[in-house]
């Protein structure tokens, strides 16, 4: 039996998720099928953390356990042509350790959120951005984004059915930059709650288009409750970058 680390990318628009659901396709789903398609063994693949519906991944990490010899590169090419046509591409395939885990032996994960500022309309990034026609000052972001950095309780960002054990989270880092017409926002900390990254850009909006001051969104977080802070960010924006291990 040989543990295998996978890194994914994929579009998340046309799944409900990572984690297998009722109600339509996951990646989570997809993956486990394309294996059992390659291998004829059934098995349960763990993620370094789960993405919500729409969310993409650009560097995701999972793992899973395989009876069936393989090389790193014969498992990763062999799982490309066993995914067509989803979205979903296994960038790299390596051999790692029993005790690896995905998602508990972890440090830390990153996700940026992409913001196209301008007035025309999306051709190409329609389900990959988020669309914003008004004015954005980016570094007005920054400067506020700095008040969320470091440890806190987060609850303002959390998302009602959260199911974490607590709302304190330690944010190692929140930075804003403009590329172009693009608002990126970086996000980094050894974990996250529930829409906490979507919860903090929709708020940061807020400031960028001069409705909120950097005060606001001390006093939004200090307030520990979520109708405080700004709105949820649509998922289109959205993508784990990766996962530190």
């Amino acid at each position: 039996m040989q543990r295998w680390k996978l890194t994914l990318e994929y579009d998340g628009r046309p799944f409900v998720g990572w984690q297998r659901q009722d109600n339509g396709p996951s990646v989570q789903q997809t993956l486990e099928e394309a294996i059992e398609r390659l291998s004829g063994e059934t098995v349960r693949v763990h993620t370094s953390g789960r993405t919500d519906a729409g969310v993409h991944a650009l560097g995701q990490v999972c793992h899973f356990d395989l009876e069936k010899p393989f090389t790193g590169l014969k498992l990763r090419d062999a799982l490309n042509f066993h995914l067509r046509p989803a979205p979903v591409a296994v960038l790299q395939a390596e051999a790692v350790p029993e005790d690896f885990h995905a998602r508990m032996t972890c440090l830390g994960r990153s996700y940026v959120f992409r913001i196209v500022n301008r007035r025309a309309p999306l051709a190409l990034e329609t389900g990959r951005a988020w669309h914003v026609m008004r004015p954005l000052d980016a570094e007005a972001m920054h400067v506020a984004a700095q008040v969320l950095v470091g440890q806190h309780d987060f609850t303002s960002f959390r998302a009602a059915l959260c199911q974490a054990n607590s709302p304190v989270k330690t944010l190692e880092r929140l930075a804003v930059e403009r590329v172009g017409d693009e608002v990126r926002v970086h996000a980094a900390a050894r974990s996250f709650l529930h829409h906490q990254v979507r919860n903090m850009v929709g708020t940061l909006e807020l400031v960028g288009a001069g409705k909120w001051s950097a005060d606001d969104l001390r006093r939004a977080l200090e307030a520990r409750n979520r109708s405080a802070a700004g709105p949820t960010a649509p998922p289109d924006g959205l993508y784990f970058v990766n996962a530190r291990y």
